[in-house]
């Protein structure tokens, strides 16, 4: 069957023995690598007050990556809405986009991307969270022409309409993305159980937009991929220690793969984390092809986008490599598209 194109989401994860600057130069290096392989395109998350996530300053680090890449498209997946000012916004990927035309992608949260302290000192207001449709609209307004008038711009960025997206771990993305006419991802490589029924719905309650004619659907999935399937499931020991912590509330540095993971974790540790990674593919090539054929065909999605959270740089990047020839044809179709 012919797969749906294949993208990357990165958090530009921190591993253990590294730093935050080996963290952004591993991310750059990794769009370069996928964008050799021929992805779609690659988005970055902001994260605050992560000690193994260095994507905190979303927009920076975008233009890092995009700085050091030629075609690949480079966005938000995303930018936390509530956290920001909806013509700040518009200002900083207004800028990206008049530095890097017809490359940046500007997906948008509603959750805050952190606790309930940094919060604070993010100085967000707490009701924001309701105004997100409203928020969402400001940005794309201020991102389109502007009207005779229009008494604030956004400088750069009025006129560059930057494609918006919609992301979403439940109904209410799913819902807004379909009564706005605009693309939605849902995030499912963490929270795998509302997948269908958002799919679902979104569909349901697509309106086509000025953006967009049809709906049009990312699912985010975690692949770890190797050699042999020892060695991926050796490495797939990082996610798996990395969500049993989520689960603890405990922070860190992306840990190394261990021999044992059953000796790392409770039951209800495993339980809860293994729940939340439902929607992995681990292992070798044909295993990851196996894996993209069902979710495609379970799923419809339009664009697959992968997270692989791998603590040794080489073996990220080899991961990607083997997913790629998992797909076929990737290149290829990316060389079409860019001929387009």
């Amino acid at each position: 069957m012919t797969l749906p194109p294949l993208s990357v989401l990165d958090l530009a994860p921190i591993p253990e023995g590294g730093t935050a600057r080996d963290a952004l130069d591993r991310s750059r290096a990794l769009a370069q690598h996928a964008e050799s392989l021929g992805f779609r395109r690659f988005w970055l998350a902001e994260h605050h007050n992560m000690t193994g996530i260095a994507s905190a300053a979303t927009a920076l680090v975008i233009g890092h990556v995009a700085a050091g890449t030629r075609s690949i498209r480079v966005g938000a997946g995303g930018i936390m809405l509530p956290n920001h000012a909806p013509l700040t916004v518009a200002e900083q990927f207004g800028t990206l986009a008049t530095l890097f035309p017809d490359r940046i992608d500007l997906g948008l949260g509603r959750a805050p991307g952190t606790d309930g302290a940094t919060l604070r000192a993010l100085r967000r207001d707490y009701g924001a969270a309701d105004t997100f449709p409203q928020d969402v609209l400001e940005v794309q307004a201020f991102l389109a022409d502007p009207q005779p008038g229009q008494a604030v711009r956004a400088v750069p960025g009025a006129g560059t309409k930057v494609p918006l997206w919609i992301l979403g771990s439940s109904l209410f993305g799913a819902e807004l993305a379909g009564m706005l006419g605009l693309p939605y991802a849902f995030a499912s490589h963490f929270a795998p159980d509302a997948l269908m029924p958002a799919l679902e719905t979104y569909r349901a309650r697509f309106r086509p937009s000025a953006q967009l004619a049809g709906p049009y659907a990312i699912v985010a999935i975690n692949v770890v991929a190797a050699d042999g399937e020892a060695e991926a499931r050796r490495l797939f020991t990082t996610p798996q220690q990395a969500f049993a912590n989520l689960v603890r509330g405990t922070r860190g540095l992306l840990p190394a793969p261990i021999d044992d993971i059953e000796a790392y974790w409770s039951l209800p540790e495993k339980r809860q984390a293994s729940r939340m990674l439902a929607r992995s593919l681990v292992g070798t090539v044909g295993t990851i092809r196996d894996g993209l054929e069902a979710l495609a065909a379970e799923t419809g999605a339009d664009e697959i986008i992968v997270a692989s959270a791998i603590h040794d740089h080489a073996a990220r990047l080899r991961s990607y490599a083997i997913l790629a020839e998992a797909h076929g044809g990737l290149g290829a179709m990316e060389a079409q598209r860019s001929a387009a």
